[in-house]
Protein backbone atom coordinates (compact mmCIF):
# COMPACT_ATOMS: atom_id res chain seq x y z
CA UNK A 1 0.00 0.00 0.00
CA UNK A 2 2.80 2.30 0.95
CA UNK A 3 4.13 1.78 -2.73
CA UNK A 4 1.53 3.25 -4.23
CA UNK A 5 2.65 6.98 -3.79
CA UNK A 6 2.50 9.37 -6.64
CA UNK A 7 4.30 12.85 -7.02
CA UNK A 8 2.24 15.48 -6.64
CA UNK A 9 1.82 19.30 -5.01
CA UNK A 10 0.55 19.81 -2.00
CA UNK A 11 -0.53 22.42 0.57
CA UNK A 12 1.82 24.54 1.93
CA UNK A 13 3.20 23.49 5.76
CA UNK A 14 1.66 19.98 4.94
CA UNK A 15 4.40 17.96 7.20
CA UNK A 16 6.31 15.34 5.12
CA UNK A 17 7.72 15.86 1.14
CA UNK A 18 5.87 16.47 -2.00
CA UNK A 19 4.64 13.13 -2.03
CA UNK A 20 1.24 12.02 -1.23
CA UNK A 21 -0.58 8.99 -0.15
CA UNK A 22 -3.65 9.13 -2.58
CA UNK A 23 -3.40 12.69 -2.35
CA UNK A 24 -2.85 12.46 0.89
CA UNK A 25 0.03 13.83 3.11
CA UNK A 26 2.53 11.30 2.72
CA UNK A 27 2.47 10.60 6.49
CA UNK A 28 -1.06 9.04 6.36
CA UNK A 29 1.08 5.88 4.97
CA UNK A 30 2.58 5.73 7.79
CA UNK A 31 0.21 5.71 10.18
CA UNK A 32 -2.01 3.55 7.68
CA UNK A 33 0.15 0.93 7.88
CA UNK A 34 0.66 0.79 11.51
CA UNK A 35 -2.53 0.96 12.35
CA UNK A 36 -3.18 -1.62 10.03
CA UNK A 37 -0.56 -4.23 11.68
CA UNK A 38 -1.71 -3.23 15.07
CA UNK A 39 -5.27 -4.34 14.29
CA UNK A 40 -4.25 -7.24 12.90
CA UNK A 41 -2.39 -8.27 15.72
CA UNK A 42 -5.19 -7.28 17.66
CA UNK A 43 -7.98 -8.59 16.00
CA UNK A 44 -6.02 -12.13 15.18
CA UNK A 45 -5.64 -12.34 19.00
CA UNK A 46 -9.32 -11.71 19.96
CA UNK A 47 -10.70 -14.29 17.44
CA UNK A 48 -8.23 -16.96 18.99
CA UNK A 49 -8.53 -15.71 22.47
CA UNK A 50 -12.18 -17.37 23.44
CA UNK A 51 -11.43 -20.23 21.45
CA UNK A 52 -8.37 -20.65 23.01
CA UNK A 53 -9.48 -20.33 26.20
CA UNK A 54 -12.16 -23.21 26.05
CA UNK A 55 -9.94 -25.60 23.75
CA UNK A 56 -8.98 -28.99 25.59
CA UNK A 57 -5.60 -28.46 24.34
CA UNK A 58 -5.74 -24.42 25.03
CA UNK A 59 -6.94 -23.56 29.10
CA UNK A 60 -9.85 -25.70 29.14
CA UNK A 61 -11.94 -22.96 30.64
CA UNK A 62 -16.09 -23.59 30.85
CA UNK A 63 -17.59 -21.25 28.26
CA UNK A 64 -18.97 -18.69 31.44
CA UNK A 65 -15.39 -18.35 32.54
CA UNK A 66 -14.00 -17.59 29.11
CA UNK A 67 -16.32 -14.97 28.51
CA UNK A 68 -15.66 -13.27 31.71
CA UNK A 69 -12.11 -12.95 31.04
CA UNK A 70 -12.39 -12.21 27.19
CA UNK A 71 -15.09 -9.64 28.05
CA UNK A 72 -12.78 -8.20 30.68
CA UNK A 73 -10.10 -7.95 28.40
CA UNK A 74 -12.40 -6.05 26.05
CA UNK A 75 -13.33 -3.49 28.28
CA UNK A 76 -9.79 -2.68 30.00
CA UNK A 77 -8.62 -2.14 25.99
CA UNK A 78 -11.50 0.95 26.06
CA UNK A 79 -10.88 1.96 30.05
CA UNK A 80 -7.20 2.65 29.33
CA UNK A 81 -7.89 4.52 26.17
CA UNK A 82 -8.74 7.40 28.60
CA UNK A 83 -5.25 7.24 30.57
CA UNK A 84 -3.61 6.56 27.26
CA UNK A 85 -4.80 10.38 25.78
CA UNK A 86 -3.97 11.85 29.17
CA UNK A 87 -0.12 10.18 29.41
CA UNK A 88 0.36 11.57 25.61
CA UNK A 89 -0.80 15.35 26.40
CA UNK A 90 1.07 15.32 29.88
CA UNK A 91 4.07 12.88 29.46
CA UNK A 92 5.55 12.04 26.31
CA UNK A 93 3.50 13.18 23.11
CA UNK A 94 1.73 11.52 20.58
CA UNK A 95 4.52 9.74 18.67
CA UNK A 96 6.35 8.58 21.47
CA UNK A 97 3.69 7.18 23.50
CA UNK A 98 2.54 5.42 19.87
CA UNK A 99 6.06 4.24 19.93
CA UNK A 100 5.53 2.38 23.52
CA UNK A 101 2.32 1.22 23.09
CA UNK A 102 3.70 -0.66 19.58
CA UNK A 103 6.59 -2.24 21.93
CA UNK A 104 4.21 -3.26 24.81
CA UNK A 105 1.78 -4.73 22.48
CA UNK A 106 4.67 -6.81 20.58
CA UNK A 107 5.64 -7.80 23.87
CA UNK A 108 1.92 -8.63 25.12
CA UNK A 109 2.09 -10.68 22.33
CA UNK A 110 5.64 -12.60 22.67
CA UNK A 111 4.21 -13.56 25.64
CA UNK A 112 1.22 -15.45 25.18
CA UNK A 113 3.21 -16.94 22.90
CA UNK A 114 4.70 -18.84 26.00
CA UNK A 115 2.97 -22.33 26.38
CA UNK A 116 2.49 -21.40 30.35
CA UNK A 117 -0.59 -20.34 31.69
CA UNK A 118 0.87 -18.42 34.54
CA UNK A 119 1.98 -16.18 32.22
CA UNK A 120 -0.91 -15.94 29.58
CA UNK A 121 -2.90 -13.08 32.09
CA UNK A 122 0.36 -11.31 32.04
CA UNK A 123 0.22 -11.36 28.14
CA UNK A 124 -3.18 -10.29 27.90
CA UNK A 125 -2.83 -6.92 30.55
CA UNK A 126 0.34 -6.11 28.40
CA UNK A 127 -2.01 -6.38 25.13
CA UNK A 128 -4.66 -3.95 26.64
CA UNK A 129 -2.17 -1.82 28.22
CA UNK A 130 -0.60 -0.74 24.87
CA UNK A 131 -3.61 -0.78 23.23
CA UNK A 132 -5.16 1.75 25.27
CA UNK A 133 -1.71 3.85 24.95
CA UNK A 134 -2.00 3.43 21.18
CA UNK A 135 -5.77 3.76 20.44
CA UNK A 136 -6.71 7.42 20.98
CA UNK A 137 -3.35 8.78 19.80
CA UNK A 138 -2.88 7.30 16.20
CA UNK A 139 -6.36 8.99 15.13
CA UNK A 140 -4.69 12.60 17.07
CA UNK A 141 -1.87 11.92 14.76
CA UNK A 142 -3.90 12.01 11.81
CA UNK A 143 -5.61 15.27 12.56
CA UNK A 144 -2.01 16.45 12.99
CA UNK A 145 -1.54 15.92 9.34
CA UNK A 146 -3.93 18.18 8.37
CA UNK A 147 -4.70 22.14 7.99
CA UNK A 148 -7.09 22.20 11.13
CA UNK A 149 -10.32 20.67 10.80
CA UNK A 150 -11.53 23.03 7.66
CA UNK A 151 -8.85 21.32 5.61
CA UNK A 152 -10.59 19.82 2.89
CA UNK A 153 -9.00 16.66 2.27
CA UNK A 154 -9.64 15.92 6.25
CA UNK A 155 -12.63 13.52 6.35
CA UNK A 156 -11.40 11.89 3.70
CA UNK A 157 -7.57 10.70 5.15
CA UNK A 158 -9.58 9.21 8.35
CA UNK A 159 -11.70 7.48 5.32
CA UNK A 160 -8.83 6.19 4.28
CA UNK A 161 -7.50 5.53 7.75
CA UNK A 162 -10.74 3.48 8.41
CA UNK A 163 -10.22 1.52 5.48
CA UNK A 164 -6.45 0.25 6.80
CA UNK A 165 -8.59 -0.10 10.10
CA UNK A 166 -10.93 -2.69 9.05
CA UNK A 167 -8.15 -4.16 6.48
CA UNK A 168 -6.24 -5.30 9.00
CA UNK A 169 -9.29 -6.90 10.70
CA UNK A 170 -10.24 -8.91 7.61
CA UNK A 171 -7.27 -10.25 7.18
CA UNK A 172 -6.33 -11.16 10.68
CA UNK A 173 -8.89 -13.82 11.78
CA UNK A 174 -8.14 -15.97 7.98
CA UNK A 175 -3.97 -15.47 8.76
CA UNK A 176 -3.62 -15.49 12.82
CA UNK A 177 -6.81 -17.73 13.32
CA UNK A 178 -5.81 -20.32 10.99
CA UNK A 179 -2.57 -20.96 12.33
CA UNK A 180 -3.84 -20.91 15.46
CA UNK A 181 -6.65 -23.16 15.37
CA UNK A 182 -4.77 -25.71 12.61
CA UNK A 183 -1.08 -25.46 14.06
CA UNK A 184 -0.59 -24.24 17.52
CA UNK A 185 -2.35 -21.47 19.33
CA UNK A 186 0.77 -20.38 20.77
CA UNK A 187 2.16 -19.97 17.05
CA UNK A 188 -0.91 -17.74 16.24
CA UNK A 189 -0.34 -15.58 19.20
CA UNK A 190 3.35 -15.39 18.16
CA UNK A 191 2.03 -14.22 14.36
CA UNK A 192 0.16 -11.67 16.20
CA UNK A 193 3.70 -10.57 18.01
CA UNK A 194 4.81 -10.20 14.33
CA UNK A 195 2.16 -8.31 13.16
CA UNK A 196 2.99 -5.51 15.57
CA UNK A 197 6.24 -5.78 14.93
CA UNK A 198 5.94 -4.86 11.17
CA UNK A 199 3.50 -1.74 12.37
CA UNK A 200 6.21 -0.75 14.57
CA UNK A 201 8.92 -0.51 12.30
CA UNK A 202 7.05 1.05 9.58
CA UNK A 203 5.84 3.47 12.04
CA UNK A 204 9.32 4.05 13.44
CA UNK A 205 10.58 4.05 9.99
CA UNK A 206 8.28 6.76 8.58
CA UNK A 207 7.58 8.52 11.30
CA UNK A 208 9.88 12.01 9.66
CA UNK A 209 7.26 12.40 7.62
CA UNK A 210 4.68 13.02 10.53
CA UNK A 211 3.57 16.45 11.60
CA UNK A 212 5.85 18.22 14.12
CA UNK A 213 2.82 18.55 16.28
CA UNK A 214 2.64 14.98 16.61
CA UNK A 215 6.32 15.21 19.06
CA UNK A 216 4.61 17.85 20.95
CA UNK A 217 3.43 17.66 24.66
CA UNK A 218 0.33 19.66 24.58
CA UNK A 219 0.26 20.52 28.63
CA UNK A 220 3.43 19.11 30.15
CA UNK A 221 3.55 18.25 33.99
CA UNK A 222 5.43 20.18 35.95
CA UNK A 223 8.44 18.16 38.45
CA UNK A 224 6.47 18.73 41.33
CA UNK A 225 3.09 16.85 39.45
CA UNK A 226 5.89 13.99 38.27
CA UNK A 227 7.01 13.47 41.55
CA UNK A 228 3.16 13.54 43.18
CA UNK A 229 2.11 11.69 40.54
CA UNK A 230 5.08 8.74 40.75
CA UNK A 231 4.42 9.07 44.85
CA UNK A 232 0.45 8.16 44.79
CA UNK A 233 1.15 5.41 41.67
CA UNK A 234 3.86 3.73 43.87
CA UNK A 235 1.47 4.05 46.78
CA UNK A 236 -1.60 2.69 45.70
CA UNK A 237 1.23 -0.82 43.63
CA UNK A 238 2.32 -1.63 46.61
CA UNK A 239 -0.95 -1.76 48.54
CA UNK A 240 -2.20 -3.95 46.22
CA UNK A 241 1.08 -5.88 45.84
CA UNK A 242 0.87 -6.01 49.40
CA UNK A 243 -2.71 -7.49 49.65
CA UNK A 244 -2.69 -10.08 46.40
CA UNK A 245 0.71 -11.66 48.17
CA UNK A 246 -1.22 -11.94 51.36
CA UNK A 247 -4.10 -13.44 49.31
CA UNK A 248 -2.07 -15.60 47.43
CA UNK A 249 -0.10 -16.79 50.62
CA UNK A 250 -3.18 -17.86 52.50
CA UNK A 251 -3.75 -20.22 49.44
CA UNK A 252 -7.20 -18.24 48.88
CA UNK A 253 -5.73 -16.59 45.50
CA UNK A 254 -8.64 -17.80 42.55
CA UNK A 255 -9.09 -15.77 38.72
CA UNK A 256 -11.74 -13.69 40.25
CA UNK A 257 -9.71 -11.70 42.89
CA UNK A 258 -8.61 -9.68 39.53
CA UNK A 259 -10.95 -10.20 37.24
CA UNK A 260 -14.27 -9.02 39.97
CA UNK A 261 -12.32 -5.77 41.12
CA UNK A 262 -11.79 -5.00 37.55
CA UNK A 263 -15.13 -5.82 36.32
CA UNK A 264 -16.20 -3.26 38.87
CA UNK A 265 -13.45 -0.95 37.66
CA UNK A 266 -15.10 -1.05 34.06
CA UNK A 267 -18.40 -0.38 35.53
CA UNK A 268 -17.58 2.40 38.07
CA UNK A 269 -14.93 4.51 35.87
CA UNK A 270 -17.25 5.44 33.17
CA UNK A 271 -20.39 6.40 35.65
CA UNK A 272 -17.53 8.48 37.55
CA UNK A 273 -16.28 10.02 34.66
CA UNK A 274 -19.44 11.09 33.32
CA UNK A 275 -21.18 12.24 36.55
CA UNK A 276 -17.94 14.28 37.25
CA UNK A 277 -18.45 16.51 33.81
CA UNK A 278 -22.17 16.39 34.34
CA UNK A 279 -21.37 17.90 37.87
CA UNK A 280 -18.93 20.66 36.41
CA UNK A 281 -19.52 23.99 37.34
CA UNK A 282 -17.79 25.48 35.16
CA UNK A 283 -19.98 24.54 32.37
CA UNK A 284 -22.38 26.79 30.97
CA UNK A 285 -26.00 26.13 30.66
CA UNK A 286 -25.54 24.85 26.88
CA UNK A 287 -23.19 22.52 27.78
CA UNK A 288 -24.79 20.88 30.37
CA UNK A 289 -27.62 20.94 28.41
CA UNK A 290 -25.59 18.73 25.86
CA UNK A 291 -23.79 16.43 28.50
CA UNK A 292 -27.52 15.86 29.78
CA UNK A 293 -28.22 14.62 25.74
CA UNK A 294 -25.14 12.72 25.42
CA UNK A 295 -25.74 10.74 28.44
CA UNK A 296 -28.79 9.31 26.64
CA UNK A 297 -26.78 8.09 23.83
CA UNK A 298 -23.79 6.93 26.17
CA UNK A 299 -26.27 4.29 27.79
CA UNK A 300 -27.62 3.46 24.54
CA UNK A 301 -23.94 2.51 23.52
CA UNK A 302 -23.49 0.73 26.52
CA UNK A 303 -26.22 -1.50 25.45
CA UNK A 304 -25.33 -1.86 21.74
CA UNK A 305 -21.87 -2.60 23.08
CA UNK A 306 -22.92 -5.22 25.73
CA UNK A 307 -24.38 -7.36 22.92
CA UNK A 308 -22.65 -6.70 20.15
CA UNK A 309 -18.56 -7.41 21.72
CA UNK A 310 -20.51 -11.00 22.19
CA UNK A 311 -19.92 -11.60 18.60
CA UNK A 312 -16.15 -12.28 19.22
CA UNK A 313 -17.33 -14.45 22.78
CA UNK A 314 -20.66 -15.86 22.88
CA UNK A 315 -21.39 -16.19 19.23
CA UNK A 316 -17.89 -17.96 18.54
CA UNK A 317 -17.85 -19.91 21.36
CA UNK A 318 -21.15 -21.29 19.99
CA UNK A 319 -20.64 -21.64 17.11
CA UNK A 320 -17.52 -23.72 17.84
CA UNK A 321 -19.48 -26.36 19.55
CA UNK A 322 -22.68 -26.57 17.82
CA UNK A 323 -22.38 -24.81 14.45
CA UNK A 324 -21.76 -26.79 10.90
CA UNK A 325 -18.97 -24.32 10.25
CA UNK A 326 -18.61 -25.67 6.25
CA UNK A 327 -19.63 -24.05 2.73
CA UNK A 328 -20.34 -26.39 0.25
CA UNK A 329 -18.77 -29.21 1.70
CA UNK A 330 -15.35 -27.34 3.15
CA UNK A 331 -15.06 -27.04 6.45
CA UNK A 332 -13.27 -23.88 8.09
CA UNK A 333 -11.55 -22.54 11.32
CA UNK A 334 -14.39 -21.04 13.70
CA UNK A 335 -12.17 -17.84 14.20
CA UNK A 336 -12.71 -17.18 10.20
CA UNK A 337 -16.16 -15.58 11.37
CA UNK A 338 -14.56 -12.64 12.90
CA UNK A 339 -13.50 -11.65 9.28
CA UNK A 340 -17.25 -11.28 8.66
CA UNK A 341 -17.63 -7.95 9.72
CA UNK A 342 -14.84 -6.35 8.84
CA UNK A 343 -15.16 -7.21 5.05
CA UNK A 344 -18.97 -6.38 5.74
CA UNK A 345 -18.04 -2.51 7.14
CA UNK A 346 -15.30 -2.26 3.63
CA UNK A 347 -18.39 -2.86 1.36
CA UNK A 348 -21.43 -1.06 3.21
CA UNK A 349 -19.60 1.95 4.99
CA UNK A 350 -19.65 4.07 1.25
CA UNK A 351 -23.26 3.39 1.25
CA UNK A 352 -24.50 4.78 4.37
CA UNK A 353 -22.47 7.16 4.05
CA UNK A 354 -23.87 7.80 0.41
CA UNK A 355 -27.74 7.38 1.90
CA UNK A 356 -26.77 10.36 4.73
CA UNK A 357 -25.78 12.72 2.31
CA UNK A 358 -28.81 11.82 0.00
CA UNK A 359 -31.17 11.52 2.34
CA UNK A 360 -30.11 15.24 3.80
CA UNK A 361 -30.30 16.60 0.71
CA UNK A 362 -33.46 16.13 0.68
CA UNK A 363 -34.11 17.11 4.15
CA UNK A 364 -35.35 13.55 4.99
CA UNK A 365 -31.59 12.47 6.74
CA UNK A 366 -32.69 10.83 10.49
CA UNK A 367 -31.60 12.38 13.58
CA UNK A 368 -29.16 11.14 15.46
CA UNK A 369 -31.30 9.94 17.85
CA UNK A 370 -33.44 8.05 15.45
CA UNK A 371 -30.15 6.68 14.40
CA UNK A 372 -29.31 5.40 17.67
CA UNK A 373 -32.86 3.87 17.84
CA UNK A 374 -32.23 1.94 14.51
CA UNK A 375 -29.13 0.95 15.58
CA UNK A 376 -29.90 -0.80 19.06
CA UNK A 377 -32.99 -1.84 17.71
CA UNK A 378 -30.69 -3.89 14.83
CA UNK A 379 -28.36 -5.76 17.53
CA UNK A 380 -31.59 -6.78 18.96
CA UNK A 381 -32.98 -8.32 15.97
CA UNK A 382 -29.21 -9.76 16.01
CA UNK A 383 -30.13 -11.70 19.22
CA UNK A 384 -33.84 -12.48 18.23
CA UNK A 385 -32.25 -14.12 15.32
CA UNK A 386 -29.99 -16.18 17.33
CA UNK A 387 -32.48 -17.64 18.69
CA UNK A 388 -32.76 -19.97 15.62
CA UNK A 389 -29.29 -21.95 15.64
CA UNK A 390 -29.96 -21.98 19.22
CA UNK A 391 -33.44 -24.05 18.75
CA UNK A 392 -31.48 -26.32 15.83
CA UNK A 393 -28.78 -26.78 18.55
CA UNK A 394 -30.99 -27.75 21.46
CA UNK A 395 -32.99 -30.42 19.08
CA UNK A 396 -29.35 -32.45 18.15
CA UNK A 397 -28.28 -30.97 15.08
CA UNK A 398 -25.57 -28.52 14.21
CA UNK A 399 -26.41 -24.86 13.00
CA UNK A 400 -25.99 -23.81 9.37
CA UNK A 401 -23.12 -21.12 9.46
CA UNK A 402 -25.28 -19.17 7.53
CA UNK A 403 -27.26 -18.35 10.25
CA UNK A 404 -23.78 -17.21 12.01
CA UNK A 405 -23.22 -15.12 9.32
CA UNK A 406 -26.87 -13.56 8.99
CA UNK A 407 -26.14 -12.83 12.77
CA UNK A 408 -23.36 -10.57 11.88
CA UNK A 409 -24.45 -9.00 8.73
CA UNK A 410 -27.28 -7.43 11.53
CA UNK A 411 -25.04 -6.02 14.04
CA UNK A 412 -22.88 -4.62 11.28
CA UNK A 413 -25.69 -2.84 9.82
CA UNK A 414 -25.99 -1.49 13.52
CA UNK A 415 -22.80 -0.69 13.86
CA UNK A 416 -22.78 1.33 11.15
CA UNK A 417 -26.24 3.34 11.99
CA UNK A 418 -24.64 4.10 15.48
CA UNK A 419 -20.77 3.83 15.87
CA UNK A 420 -19.45 6.36 13.36
CA UNK A 421 -22.85 8.76 14.18
CA UNK A 422 -21.45 8.37 17.95
CA UNK A 423 -18.25 9.17 17.57
CA UNK A 424 -19.30 12.10 15.52
CA UNK A 425 -21.63 13.48 18.00
CA UNK A 426 -19.15 13.04 20.61
CA UNK A 427 -17.08 15.68 18.65
CA UNK A 428 -19.50 17.82 18.47
CA UNK A 429 -21.06 17.99 21.77
CA UNK A 430 -17.74 17.92 23.95
CA UNK A 431 -17.99 20.82 26.19
CA UNK A 432 -14.93 23.12 25.42
CA UNK A 433 -13.08 22.19 28.71
CA UNK A 434 -13.45 18.49 27.93
CA UNK A 435 -12.89 18.82 24.32
CA UNK A 436 -9.56 16.64 23.88
CA UNK A 437 -10.94 13.48 26.72
CA UNK A 438 -14.43 13.40 25.23
CA UNK A 439 -13.51 10.81 22.24
CA UNK A 440 -12.22 8.94 25.68
CA UNK A 441 -15.30 8.85 27.27
CA UNK A 442 -17.07 7.54 24.25
CA UNK A 443 -14.91 4.30 24.52
CA UNK A 444 -15.59 3.87 28.01
CA UNK A 445 -19.07 3.00 26.77
CA UNK A 446 -17.91 -0.37 25.63
CA UNK A 447 -16.05 -0.42 29.13
CA UNK A 448 -19.52 -0.50 30.77
CA UNK A 449 -21.37 -2.81 28.05
CA UNK A 450 -18.48 -5.58 28.45
CA UNK A 451 -18.16 -5.33 32.18
CA UNK A 452 -21.52 -5.61 32.12
CA UNK A 453 -21.72 -8.73 30.13
CA UNK A 454 -18.76 -9.92 32.39
CA UNK A 455 -20.52 -9.40 35.77
CA UNK A 456 -23.14 -11.23 34.01
CA UNK A 457 -21.25 -14.31 32.87
CA UNK A 458 -19.20 -14.48 36.12
CA UNK A 459 -20.25 -17.72 37.73
CA UNK A 460 -19.02 -15.92 41.12
CA UNK A 461 -21.64 -13.39 40.27
CA UNK A 462 -24.62 -13.38 37.77
CA UNK A 463 -23.58 -17.14 36.63
CA UNK A 464 -25.29 -16.58 34.18
CA UNK A 465 -25.41 -18.74 30.98
CA UNK A 466 -25.37 -15.94 27.90
CA UNK A 467 -25.94 -18.58 25.13
CA UNK A 468 -29.46 -19.88 26.48
CA UNK A 469 -32.52 -18.94 24.76
CA UNK A 470 -34.17 -17.11 27.79
CA UNK A 471 -31.15 -15.24 28.57
CA UNK A 472 -30.47 -14.20 24.48
CA UNK A 473 -34.19 -13.28 24.24
CA UNK A 474 -34.01 -10.76 27.17
CA UNK A 475 -31.01 -9.59 25.81
CA UNK A 476 -32.80 -8.65 22.39
CA UNK A 477 -35.61 -7.44 24.32
CA UNK A 478 -33.60 -4.97 26.13
CA UNK A 479 -31.95 -3.34 23.14
CA UNK A 480 -35.31 -3.26 20.93
CA UNK A 481 -36.83 -1.52 24.05
CA UNK A 482 -34.21 0.77 25.01
CA UNK A 483 -34.45 1.51 20.78
CA UNK A 484 -37.49 2.32 21.07
CA UNK A 485 -37.16 4.61 24.16
CA UNK A 486 -34.45 6.61 22.38
CA UNK A 487 -37.18 6.75 19.65
CA UNK A 488 -39.72 7.76 21.77
CA UNK A 489 -37.74 10.69 23.67
CA UNK A 490 -35.77 11.81 20.62
CA UNK A 491 -37.83 15.17 20.74
CA UNK A 492 -36.41 16.14 24.18
CA UNK A 493 -33.06 14.83 23.02
CA UNK A 494 -33.09 16.93 20.09
CA UNK A 495 -34.46 20.23 22.53
CA UNK A 496 -31.18 19.23 25.00
CA UNK A 497 -28.76 18.98 22.04
CA UNK A 498 -29.39 22.47 21.31
CA UNK A 499 -28.22 23.70 17.87
CA UNK A 500 -25.99 20.64 17.57
CA UNK A 501 -26.95 18.13 14.60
Amino acid sequence: MASSLTKDSVTPGTPGSDKTFFGHPRGLATLFMTEMWERFSYYGMKALLPLYLVAPNGLHLDAATAITIASVYVSLVYLLALPGGWFADRVLGPRKTVALAGVIIMLGHLTLAIPAAGVFYVGLALVALGSGLLKANISTMVGHLYDGPNDPRRDGGFTVFYVGINTGAFAAPLIIGTVGEKVNWHFGFALAALGMALGLAQFLLGSRHLSDRSDLVPTPMSTEEKSAILRKGLTWLAVAGVFYAAVGLSGHFTLNWAMIPLTLIGLIVPIWVIARIKRDRDLDTTEQSRVSAYIWFFVAAAVFWMIYDQGATTLSIFADSSADNSVLGWDFPVSWYQSVNPVMIMAAAPVFAWLWLWLNRRGKEPSTAVKFAVGLTLVGASFFLFLAPLAIAGDGHKAAAMWIVAIYFLQTLGELTLSPVGLSVTTKMAPAKYASQMMGVWFLAVTAGDSVTALLSNPAVGGVNLDRSGFVAIEAVLAVLAGVAVYMFRNKVKALMGDVR
